[in-house]
């Protein structure tokens, strides 16, 4: 109708203000701006039938921000379908998953996301395959915007992604560390935010951000926020029931499965590394043949 509109014998005032509003309508902040200069110019005119239209649906001037909140157990398992639908329809939709690794509000059971050797209901004996990597998944997109956080590790790349994931014209999830009852924090849930920096600290909780709009820039996309895990998993793993419980009941399943989210963290964070500086691994590869060379001039020395 502001199209139409901007066809008509209308004062230049009015028809500069509905420009642009009209190339800024996508945009919170702007479209907010221009959309309140047009209500008050209409407000102020006597209006054609068109105008008085276009008046009258003025609460659809500022951009809507338009969010899906759901957990690990609807976003993961048992309601992917319906959040893969929605990532795939390309609208510009905001989801955030309270990723709690288990069904929290029904009784505590596995989910997807229910890591390597964690305890919870129908994994009694602690869960023998890896967490599904949902934020990596919805990354095979290419247009959907991705972020991994963590509130206690890290408040600025939380909103840094909760900004960049609203100003992007697409579909955008982000993942958040939630640590609920069920996972028997050893120290309490009163130091949640703490157990959340220690997750991160670990390498049990990846931060990063994977933005579309950096690739059109002629950047890498993907940004890992996160340092290198820093050998305090172990430590990380005794501290929540949900793992240390295991090892009482079965010492040596405990060993094999603890040795087995060591080795699977430690991989994921070689992928995100090389996701984040694809070069690494050029260098990686030169460093070693460079000292296989020097290791085969010495033995021949010798």
């Amino acid at each position: 109708m502001v199209s139409e509109a901007l066809q008509t014998d209308i004062d230049e005032e009015l028809k500069d203000v509905m420009e642009n509003w009209l190339a800024n309508m996508d945009d919170a902040d702007l479209s907010k701006t221009y959309g309140q200069r047009m209500e008050l110019l209409l407000a102020s005119r006597d209006l054609d039938p068109l105008l008085e239209e276009i008046y009258d649906g003025a609460d659809m001037f500022v951009k809507k921000s338009v969010w899906a909140f759901g957990g690990d157990g609807w976003a993961y398992d048992i309601g992917y379908g319906g959040l893969d639908h929605v990532i795939a329809s390309g609208e510009d939709i905001n989801l955030l998953v309270m990723d709690t690794e288990v069904y929290s509000n029904t009784g505590g059971q596995s989910s997807k996301a229910t890591p390597t050797g964690a305890v919870a209901k129908f994994a009694a004996s602690g869960k023998k395959v890896t967490k599904k990597d949902l934020g990596r998944i919805a990354m095979t997109y290419g247009y959907v915007y991705v972020a991994s956080v963590s509130m206690g590790a890290s408040k600025q790349q939380l909103m840094k992604a909760f900004i960049e994931a609203e100003k992007y014209p697409g579909p955008s999830l982000i993942i958040c560390y939630a640590p609920c009852i069920n996972q028997g924090l050893r120290s309490g849930m009163g130091k949640s935010q703490e157990e959340m920096k220690k997750a991160v600290d670990s390498g049990y909780w990846p931060l990063y951000r994977f933005n579309p709009l950096l690739e059109k820039e002629g950047k890498n996309p993907f940004i890992l926020d996160s340092k290198a895990p820093d050998g305090t998993l172990q430590e990380f793993l005794a501290n929540e029931n949900r793992f240390a419980v295991l090892e009482k009941i079965s010492p040596e399943g405990s060993k094999k499965l603890r040795a087995q989210i060591d080795e699977e963290i430690k991989k994921r964070y070689q992928t995100l590394a090389l996701m984040a500086d694809p070069k690494s691994i050029c260098d990686d590869e030169a460093t070693a043949e460079k000292d296989a060379a020097d290791k085969a001039k010495d033995d021949k020395k010798k």
